[in-house]
């Protein structure tokens, strides 16, 4: 007996020695490891959409949500493509490339709000919550949306493999807005009317024999309703770095059974030409990915804001639209490898990112840098991120405009002083941004000057020469961006980007010049 004991126990720390020295694969944090595309503009060439897929494969994403508004072929609804819009074939052609790298491309086809590329068109302007803002259906439009939405979906299910369809839903502030609505918000109150014009949309979605996806930041002010979409909706709670209850009681929408995926952001506001909030994107992913897992959310997608989707609006008279244009434009995304990168590495264990390790890392394998020099590197790109308003800069202690631009030239130089032994067009792009950012910074040194009370026609000619000095530099600058993003982004787009970077200069040096 005390024989068959002793070998049991010599058996079982056998066995638990074995297992103590086997290591133990700990399973995937997200079975969704997803990034987003926005093509509202910055519409890449089909390389670049290739080159971008590719990319993140080798980081392990295997899932591309496509926000592709007007760039997509649709074919019953010719209105809707826009100058940019790829060819059904050429559609086809990612996605089945994508497909290759084992990727899941999911189609985002707003349905609510952020529809002013459709609803533009007097063909849809029965459907607008607004005849002046165009950027949202009326909910209780159902018979002809709903016709509108089935149409859409099944195009883009006729070229899409994915079981999702992503139908938006995000930033619905026009709810309640026309005479029906404010009516039935009355009666019934906005959650109502929110949500049956969703439900009906996901039903369409499953109809069709997808499943709906959709943002979670309007849903969460109505969580009281949440239950009555569909059990197989999936909702993606975004958080570039606010509170959690930013939106509503969060608790209630972890506590609903619903599949969730989170969304940390790689480009979003204030972000823009001019600036890029390096840090605060860094910390947003080092905060929310790990929170992501924690709440047991089983996907997680990088969004890529190419605007705000807000616009501006041109019109030839009080009632007819010549042209919106969008108004927060940012950098492209072939400038934010390094961001691409550190979401990457998040997601693998989604434990807090060590940003400062990362960044050393990083910059050793792209750039040969040594610790030193990735230090450098770092300050340069963070420094100073505030935002300018009337004039003002908006930090946290008081600083000048020239303060600003002084700390943007001091990066400038160290950016120049840095000398990448590798990957030299990918680093060209941080001294591209930030001679544009040093650019603006000098506008607005001028601006200052132009606005005070004490400026003179005496002072013209000096302003003027200031005002040519720019303009020079920022067609060295155009044609630097140019060649940094000729394969990148159409012709068109190009041209259309650096036009619109320097019209406030050009503007303002014709109004004191007096120019005909």
């Amino acid at each position: 007996m005390g024989k068959r004991i002793l070998i049991l126990l010599l058996l079982t720390i056998t066995i638990y020695t074995i297992n103590a020295q086997t290591p133990i694969k700990q399973p995937a944090p997200f079975i969704v490891k997803g990034f987003h595309l926005d093509l509202r503009i910055q519409v890449m060439t089909v390389d670049a959409l290739k080159a971008l897929a590719l990319k993140l494969h080798g980081y392990g994403i295997n899932t591309l949500i496509m926000e592709w508004e007007g760039t997509y072929p649709f074919e019953k609804h010719p209105l809707i493509p826009n100058r940019y819009a790829y060819s059904k074939e050429e559609v086809i052609s990612f996605i089945k490339y994508c497909n290759d790298l084992d990727i899941d491309v999911i189609p985002l086809q707003q349905s609510f709000g952020h529809v002013e590329y459709i609803l533009r068109n007097d063909r849809y302007k029965d459907l607008r919550e607004d005849q002046k803002d165009f950027s949202q259906v009326c909910p209780l439009q159902t018979k002809q949306d709903s016709l509108l939405f089935i149409d859409l979906y099944r195009e883009l299910a006729s070229t899409h493999t994915s079981k999702y369809m992503h139908i938006g839903g995000d930033e619905t502030y026009l709810l309640g807005h026309d005479e029906r609505c404010r009516l039935m918000v009355a009666k019934e109150g906005k959650s109502k009317l929110y949500i049956d014009y969703i439900r009906m949309l996901c039903n369409i979605v499953i109809g069709i024999g997808k499943t709906p996806v959709l943002w979670a930041d309007i849903a969460l002010k109505y969580p009281e309703a949440i239950k009555l979409l569909p059990k197989s909706t999936v909702f993606i709670d975004w958080n570039y770095g606010w509170d959690m209850n930013n939106f509503g009681d969060h608790k209630k929408l972890v506590q609903s059974g619903y599949e969730i995926w989170g969304a940390p952001a790689l480009r979003s506001s204030p972000d823009n030409y001019f600036l890029t909030q390096w840090e605060k994107h860094f910390k947003n992913i080092h905060d929310f990915v790990p929170e992501a897992a924690k709440l047991g959310y089983t996907g997680i997608v990088m969004t890529s804001w190419s605007t705000s989707g807000q616009y501006s609006q041109v019109f030839e008279s009080e009632n007819e639209l010549t042209e919106e244009y969008a108004i927060r434009h940012v950098y492209p995304l072939s400038g934010f490898n390094i961001l691409i990168a550190a979401y990457a590495e998040s997601i693998k264990s989604a434990k807090p990112l060590n940003i400062e390790s990362f960044i050393t890392g990083y910059c050793n394998q792209q750039y040969g840098f040594n610790a030193d020099e990735s230090a450098k590197f770092w300050k340069a790109i963070k420094t100073t991120p505030y935002e300018i308003l009337h004039g003002e800069v908006k930090s946290p202690s008081l600083l000048t405009v020239e303060q600003l631009l002084d700390s943007s030239k001091e990066a400038l130089e160290i950016l120049y002083d840095l000398q990448p032994k590798k990957n030299k067009d990918e680093f060209e792009h941080y001294r591209l941004m930030t001679g544009i950012r040093a650019n603006y910074l000098e506008f607005h040194y001028i601006l200052q000057k132009v606005n005070s009370p004490e400026f003179t026609p005496a002072q013209k000619p000096a302003i003027l020469d200031e005002l040519k000095n720019l303009m020079m530099n920022e067609t060295i600058l155009d044609l630097h961006f140019l060649q940094l993003n000729k394969n990148f982004l159409y012709p068109g787009e190009l041209a259309e980007e650096n036009d619109l970077r320097s019209i406030r200069l050009k503007l303002l040096y014709d109004r004191l010049s007096g120019n005909k």
